[in-house]
């Protein structure tokens, strides 16, 4: 895998702050937490609520899970209570 080099410039100082904060709290350096962010950003797609609904719906079907409903709940906490 390639490497390369990229230079940002003129960031706003409340920005870098921010970057430099986060990646203090992540334990990483600078240049790793601004690659990170770009990973995210890059990475993310949009997820239309219709092909996620069908995930689920797939996702329901194979674990053949009951539904959680109320009365579910109420019965499985007596059920430990017993």
């Amino acid at each position: 895998m390639a490497l390369h080099t990229l230079t940002i410039k003129r960031i706003p100082e409340t920005l870098y702050r921010r970057l430099k904060g986060t990646a203090a709290t992540h334990h990483r350096s600078l240049n790793s937490e601004v690659i990170t962010c770009i990973e995210q950003a890059v990475g993310s797609r949009r997820i239309e609520p219709g092909a996620l609904l069908a995930e689920i719906d797939a996702l329901r079907k194979r674990v053949a899970l009951p539904l959680l409903t109320e009365q579910f709940a109420r019965q499985a906490k007596a059920a430990g209570r017993a």
